[in-house]
């Protein structure tokens, strides 16, 4: 049986076996269906099969991971891990795995809860790392990753900027956040460098079509995915020997963690990030106000190299 449909077979059984309301049900194929979607993403990328008897106890942390770097909230994350946790009993059970990848795999606890923000000495290393390498990937690379963490940008916001999103001459970019909410984001220098030198020197050389849009792209000369940039990060994490697990969330919170220890305030850091409350700001600290391109110059790390 094909992935789905093996989930349609539990789905059944909660059904008939279960006596699971149809909401409940439905609940139930939309979370799995989700991590079907997910495994397949991850399979096409690292060249494996994908079906349920491959799933590892790594890829099930990656998938929680990548939840709560989209923004998912603490509570639906352990709705999906529970989910999750049901199935894999029920493929033991019917043979179709010999072992539970969720065992001892932990629920996140319910609440606001933050990863731990990188060092910027840790930064600099990550940052850096691309530069030991003159491919045109590692200039893409260290474009990317100066630019996330120069804007607090989310990774579906970085993937999907466009080229002619990016205005080097003023250091802005135009980004468009949940709901395709647009904003401006100021950029210090070295990060507009590290873009412009992408933008003349890889970036035509992965072009493959003249009228692809996308800034960032793979080696096919397709937009970059969002697992496309996680999977490029980790590697930057493990070769810079950073040994904090590092998702593409930790540059972003890194980012407003440095911006708001530097002097910049609540209200200018909630702009950059794209916060529509300002409570979704206030679980870094609470500071005062001031206009948002002065306390981004004076505050970020790497404004006055």
């Amino acid at each position: 049986m094909t992935m789905r449909q093996e989930v349609e077979s539990f789905l059944n059984h909660l059904s008939t076996e279960k006596g699971f309301s149809s909401n409940t049900i439905e609940a139930y194929r939309n979370d799995l269906g989700q991590l079907a979607s997910f495994i397949e993403d991850q399979a096409a990328v690292k060249g494996y099969k994908s079906q349920w008897a491959s799933v590892d106890r790594n890829i099930l942390i990656s998938y929680i991971l990548d939840l709560k770097e989209r923004g998912y909230a603490s509570a639906t994350v352990a709705r999906k891990v529970a989910a999750m946790k049901s199935f894999f009993d029920f493929l033991v059970s019917e043979g179709v795995s010999r072992a539970d990848p969720t065992e001892n795999l932990s629920s996140p606890k319910v609440g606001k809860s933050l990863p731990k923000a990188l060092s910027t000495r840790e930064v600099e290393a990550l940052l850096d790392e691309p530069a030991k390498s003159s491919s045109v990937e590692a200039v893409r690379d260290r474009a990317m990753m100066e630019l996330m963490y120069a804007g607090g940008m989310r990774v579906s916001e970085l993937v999907s900027t466009n080229v002619g999103h990016v205005d080097l001459d003023s250091g802005f970019v135009r980004c468009f956040g949940k709901g395709s909410k647009e904003r401006l984001i100021p950029i210090h220098r070295r990060a507009t460098e590290a873009v412009a030198h992408y933008v003349r020197q890889a970036r035509p050389q992965l072009l493959r079509n003249s009228d692809e849009e996308a800034l960032f792209l793979n080696r096919r000369g397709e937009r970059l995915t969002r697992q496309g940039f996680w999977l490029i990060l980790k590697a930057y994490v493990k070769s810079a020997g950073i040994k904090a697990d590092v998702t593409p969330h930790t540059l972003r919170h890194s980012f407003a963690t440095h911006m708001l220890r530097g002097g910049a305030d609540l209200r200018a850091v909630q702009e950059l990030l794209g916060h529509a409350n300002i409570s979704s700001t206030q679980v870094y600290t609470h500071l005062s106000s001031e206009h948002v391109h002065q306390a981004y110059e004076r505050a970020h790390p790497r404004a006055n190299e």
